[in-house]
């Protein structure tokens, strides 16, 4: 899993960027070299030699002008495009801001109904995928600097941003705007898939969450429902439709609970559940230490075994 900068691009937006952070640097470096070559000249003169107002006009404006205007010349076609209309085979995919979570849907391609999960984007590798990012709540921005750009997610306003990956694996993103109490554990994470893996995996969230195969996790789903937890959260299969919270119906096959807060292991979970408030205080969920271990762990098994 990458957890690099923006210097270490994986897509064709952000290799722009990184270009024009590369060629800035440059820039800025010439001209403090410049500056403090030409200081250096002056106090090597004698005085009278040079004429101050010389030094101000030459060193302080002209220099630095000629090389800022040089950038920003050279800067302005070489940044990201923004298209307001997709390419033609360009994957749409709608990620939604919530405090302090997102919400991530494609369109299933064999039926046209929605398909949703959570603080995952899985991308095909190659193809223009077109991010249409929304807020639920308040100002979030949405930032994965490997691939582009921070682009603001504004509520009441669909704002986009084109995207490619070029090669496969995994890469943190975080919201960019604070965003209230836990903005700093609002993560996300984008997985780069070969086509043909892509596909299998869309096919695969399409699908309904399995049955329990096993007493435990029966005895989880039980429980999950007992507790009311379906107010909040959809598990596709189960009869809920809760749309407060993530959507769980593959939940199991995250890397991350709590939008990057804790490992989707079997102690993640359970941890999570019982200390929501402990481990990401505000979250709007409660947490369920009234609840005995082994039922936390029914709850924690059944969670898991959703792939």
């Amino acid at each position: 899993m990458s957890m690099g900068g923006a210097l270490q691009s994986a897509g064709e937006a952000a290799r722009q960027i990184e270009t024009v952070t590369w060629v800035l640097v440059a820039g800025g470096a010439a001209i403090f070299l410049g500056v403090m070559a030409l200081l250096g000249a002056s106090l090597r003169q004698r005085k009278g030699a040079v004429r101050p107002a010389h030094w101000i006009w030459g060193a302080g404006l002209l220099l630095p002008g000629v090389l800022l205007a040089a950038l920003a010349a050279w800067t302005l076609p070489h940044t990201p495009a923004w298209k307001p209309v997709p390419p033609a085979d360009a994957l749409i995919v709608t990620v939604k801001a919530h405090m302090w979570w997102w919400e991530v849907r494609y369109r299933d391609p064999a039926t046209g109904q929605d398909i949703a999960t959570a603080n995952e984007i899985h991308l095909p590798v190659g193809r223009p995928v077109y991010l249409a990012l929304a807020s639920a709540d308040v100002i979030h921005s949405f930032w994965v600097p490997q691939l582009a750009g921070k682009m603001d997610m504004l509520p009441g306003r669909m704002q986009h941003l084109l995207v490619q990956v070029d090669r496969p694996g995994t890469w943190r993103g975080q919201c960019a705007e604070f965003c209230g109490d836990q903005h700093a554990q609002m993560a996300l994470h984008v997985v780069g898939l070969p086509p043909a893996n892509f596909d299998a995996w869309l096919q695969a969230q399409a699908r309904p969450a399995a049955a329990p195969a096993t007493g435990l996790q029966a005895r989880g789903r039980d429980a999950f429902l007992a507790q009311r937890c379906d107010a909040c959260h959809a598990v596709r299969g189960t009869g809920t439709a809760g749309r407060l919270g993530p959507d769980l119906t593959h939940v199991g096959s995250r890397f991350f609970v709590g939008a990057g807060t804790l490992a989707n292991s079997a102690e993640g979970r359970q941890r999570w559940l019982a200390h929501v408030q402990q481990v990401k205080p505000g979250a709007r969920m409660p947490s369920y230490d009234r609840l005995d271990d082994a039922t936390l762990h029914a709850i924690a098994d059944w969670l898991g075994s959703l792939q």
